[in-house]
């Protein structure tokens, strides 16, 4: 049943893909901050990786050459980044906020010739048998293939995590990297593969905007959603399944005020558009009044090796 003009099934299935490039982002960044580092340059990552995916794409007519060529992108500019923070010992919250401007700067100086262009398109995944189920199978089961991509890394990030030594190594550095150091872990190392992991899944994000959620590259298309990513890292509590359910709930938000405003709502445009933006913020504000939850505990603090 459709409730102001608004089908629930297509809803849902657009909050999946209005979601997808803020998961990679948020799972991505989750990861870093795990290690023990703030990384604010996530937008400028994702900008950077929706242009260079789209040009990639276009050039090559192949979106999966364009996901892997932004993947890439998103990974040398993180390099760039912990290079200075980790070597240099350069400020992380002034070094990723210049991190950003700069992603935002070679975004629109690579993206000027290709204003326009439509990429090519990246084919839904029907899944057997699932995508012929009512209902559910177009909401959930016929979606292209990185909204299921999206959600096997945060699936691989929980285990890998939770379940395995490296994922016990990277919760050791990030909690207390003097004692991860002493016992003989290369944090420095540890942290530069944290953060390149990190841009390589916030290249994926922004690509993902710019060759399948806007199949098209506009100057400054991400609009924010680096910002959002880092703010539901927070809203997880630094949980990848947190991420997921924050990813989905904004995803939601955004899709809803835009079906809302299609409905002609008696509710002005400039309300809505905000709205997604105001919510994020207001949750913020009361996580943040309930005191710390699950921090790593050497998030943001500079590693001076003894040795």
């Amino acid at each position: 049943m459709d409730l102001l003009g608004i089908n629930p099934v297509l809803l849902i299935a657009s909050l999946m893909v209005s979601a997808t490039p803020i998961l990679l982002a948020a799972t991505g960044e989750l990861v870093v901050e795990k290690s023990g580092v703030l990384n604010l340059g996530v937008e400028g990552m994702m900008i950077v990786g929706a242009v260079v995916g789209f040009i990639t794409a276009v050039t090559v007519e192949s979106p999966a050459l364009g996901f892997a060529t932004a993947a890439i992108a998103g990974a040398l500019l993180s390099l760039i980044f912990a290079i200075l923070v980790l070597y240099f010992k350069s400020n992380q919250v002034a070094t990723g906020l210049g991190l950003t401007l700069v992603g935002l700067g070679i975004s629109a100086l690579l993206g000027k010739p290709y204003e326009g262009i439509k990429s090519p398109s990246l084919e839904s995944l029907d899944i057997p048998l699932l995508s012929d189920l009512p209902v559910v199978g177009r909401m959930l089961f016929s979606h292209d293939a990185m909204v299921y991509i999206s959600i096997l890394v945060v699936l691989l990030v929980w285990y890998t995590l939770k379940h395995t030594r490296l994922g016990l190594i990277l919760r050791a550095v990030g909690e207390n990297h003097d004692a991860a150091h002493a016992l003989g872990y290369k944090v420095i190392h540890i942290r530069m593969f944290a953060i390149m992991f990190g841009g390589a899944c916030a290249g994926l994000g922004g690509a993902y905007i710019s060759l399948a959620r806007v199949p098209q590259w506009t100057e400054g298309m991400t609009a924010g959603a680096g910002w959002i990513a880092l703010a539901i890292v927070v809203f997880a509590s630094w949980k990848p399944w947190r991420a997921l359910v924050g990813a989905y709930l904004f995803g939601g938000i955004t899709v809803l005020q835009l079906n809302l405003q299609a409905a002609g709502v008696a509710i002005p445009v400039e309300y809505l558009s905000m709205s997604p933006f105001l919510i994020t913020i207001a949750v913020l504000v009361i996580i943040s009044a309930k005191g710390n939850h699950g921090a790593p505990a050497s998030l943001g603090r500079l590693f001076h090796a003894s040795n």
